[in-house]
């Protein structure tokens, strides 16, 4: 059943920027860039994992960035940008110190205290869909003993295009954690596995009654990976996808990200399959 949407515009200074400060900056791949930043208040963003913010840098512009960092790990939050426009161009060029508004968080957020508490995590992410759901992933293992088994597989085009790759090897060492990740084309250097994301999950075994999966990547990565979830047992309502759309305003006003009646920055980002299924322009 559809979640009732609350309109964000009655907070009080819902189009207020909060100044913040840059605290680390350093690139990860030839497009994306890892940020981190504090408020100068000093307080925790206060987000969940899975949802987004609004950044404004001075003089260019404002655009929606997801969280990829767990409210676990302190009072810094960090993005990683993919350089695709005027702002993200310009957070490209951040160094530490230096200052930006946020709005928010605003946004659903994955049900690390909900359905997926108790449960085993299926982690399934493409490309920079790894991002929003780092935030999940970091949150589901600061807390161990309240989550089963995690399995995390993660897919790129390229080499060259792995995100978080230190931190990766630090996630196939956890407890009770399962870590894959494929390329679709190799170099000469790459050992690993070659195929698209859906070439690993014949490799996984689930309990369908038990498993909860969040899945997050380009658009035509759903399809594929809902239906080999499907073959496998498990339920749309144990799937959980975080959608990407030009979520400008982030309070359901100016109307960009609205797919039929959801305002993604609202009912979304994070939505359980079974409740957009039907929705052909959602996935």
């Amino acid at each position: 059943m559809m979640k009732t949407r609350v309109c964000a515009c009655q907070t009080k200074d819902v189009y207020l920027p909060e100044r913040a400060r840059v605290v680390a900056s350093e690139p990860m791949t030839a497009t994306e860039r890892f940020l981190a930043f504090e408020l100068e208040s000093g307080r925790p963003l206060g987000h969940q994992p899975g949802q987004f913010v609004e950044v404004s840098v001075p003089g260019v512009g404002e655009a929606p960035i997801s969280i990829s960092s767990s409210p676990t790990r302190g009072a810094a939050f960090e993005m990683v940008v993919r350089k695709v426009g005027n702002v993200s161009r310009a957070m490209h060029e951040l160094k530490p110190g230096d200052p930006v508004g946020i709005r928010g968080p605003f946004g659903t957020s994955f049900p690390v205290g909900g359905a997926m508490k108790g449960q085993d995590v299926l982690f399934v992410c493409g490309g920079i869909g790894l991002v929003p759901v780092r935030s999940a992933i970091q949150y589901v293992l600061d807390h161990r003993k309240d989550y089963g088994h995690a399995t995390i597989l993660f897919g790129t085009r390229t080499p060259a295009e792995r995100l978080f790759v230190a931190e990766a090897a630090e996630w196939a060492r956890a407890p009770r954690a399962t870590y894959m990740e494929t390329v679709d084309r190799g170099d000469g250097q790459w050992t690993g596995s070659v195929g698209v994301i859906t070439t690993l999950l014949p490799k996984v075994t689930i309990q369908p009654a038990k498993t909860v999966a969040v899945i997050c990547g380009p658009p035509i990565m759903y399809k594929f990976v809902i239906l080999e979830l499907r073959r496998m047992g498990l339920s749309d309502d144990r799937m959980y996808v975080s959608l990407e759309r030009h979520m400008k305003c982030g309070v359901g006003k100016c109307g960009h990200c609205q797919i039929n009646g959801l305002y993604v920055c609202q009912d979304g980002p994070v939505f359980r399959f079974a409740d957009v299924a039907q929705i052909r322009e959602a996935i």
